[in-house]
């Protein structure tokens, strides 16, 4: 049976936002890395809004969940990029709508991103 369990260290920062600073997992048997989701739909359009974006970005991620035969609640661990800090808010309203109560362990980065019609990309890792 598949335990995830949150951690926060007694000694290190808490965690500010709805993620979890480690995720232990228990009794894994697969694991699946998904490489950097786009906000881009399989004709090679680009929605203009960072909402539209992260929505096409993570349909994209949970595509990738389901051709591996997962879903958002094996997910433990998620990398995101934005392509400007101004996206922070909107992106962790968006994940946590998303992802509901579903904690995970969280790194967000602001960078530069490969095309500069996106907005931000989206990696996880999943396990069962």
């Amino acid at each position: 049976m598949l335990l995830l369990q949150p951690i926060e260290a007694k000694d290190a920062p808490l965690s500010e936002g709805h993620y979890a600073q480690a995720v232990r997992v228990r009794g894994a048997a697969e694991m699946l890395f998904i490489s950097g989701q786009i906000p881009v739909d399989r004709a090679g359009n680009v929605p203009a809004s960072f909402q539209d974006q992260a929505l096409l970005a993570w349909a994209n991620v949970e595509a990738q969940l389901r051709a591996g035969r997962m879903t958002l609640d094996d997910i433990v661990k998620v990398t995101i990029y934005l392509s400007d800090r101004k996206y922070a808010d909107e992106n962790r309203a968006f994940r946590r709508q998303v992802l509901g109560q579903h904690m995970v362990a969280l790194t967000c980065i602001i960078t530069g991103i490969f095309d500069a019609a996106w907005l931000l990309e989206i990696e996880a890792v999943a396990v069962r």
